[in-house]
């Protein structure tokens, strides 16, 4: 087979099928259905919050939010995200 028109990630994945590496799930719908119901729950379960920062860190959490053409609240919540699940330190 000629794969000199391939990238490195296809040439990985086209590895990967003929090492006979894929497994069958058995019941593949009940798999897509659970996936689904597991990524509609993470989604759809959030909390408003009403906390009360200095004016001078809104605005900079807004300035850095235009920064990255985000709203600040996701900004905010993304921040909060990231520091309880232990990847933003310091």
């Amino acid at each position: 087979m000629n794969t000199t028109n391939y990238d490195p990630e296809e040439l990985e994945i086209l590895e990967y099928i003929e090492n006979g590496s894929p497994q069958c799930v058995p019941d593949i719908a009940e798999e897509i259905q659970r996936m689904r119901l597991s990524i509609a729950e993470k989604i759809t379960k959030r909390k408003p919050v009403n906390l009360r920062i200095l004016e001078s860190d809104l605005a900079k959490l807004k300035s850095q939010a235009l920064q990255q053409g985000i709203p600040y609240q996701t900004l905010i919540g993304s921040i909060l995200h990231r520091y309880v699940n232990g990847d933003l330190t310091k």
